[in-house]
């Protein structure tokens, strides 16, 4: 699940090598942190947040595949 956020993140953005994602587990699901360089941060989120609950819906679909729950958190 991180290699998908980190290949979608480097996907939307200006500066890939700038994309960090980290993988933590928690007691009932599994937390994705997703940082960005300031100035992309917008083309992550998207307008209204669209872009940001597309890629929470497909991080969803994929741990439902491998039956975990996670979750996707933008860190400025």
């Amino acid at each position: 699940m991180k290699e998908l956020v980190n290949f979608i993140a480097a996907s939307l953005v200006d500066q890939p090598q700038a994309v960090e994602v980290n993988e933590t587990a928690q007691e009932d699901a599994v937390v994705i942190e997703l940082r960005v360089a300031k100035d992309d941060l917008g083309k992550v989120i998207g307008k209204q947040g669209r872009t940001a609950r597309a890629i929470r819906v497909l991080l969803s679909a994929a741990a439902t595949r491998q039956n975990k729950r996670a979750r996707l958190e933008i860190v400025e």
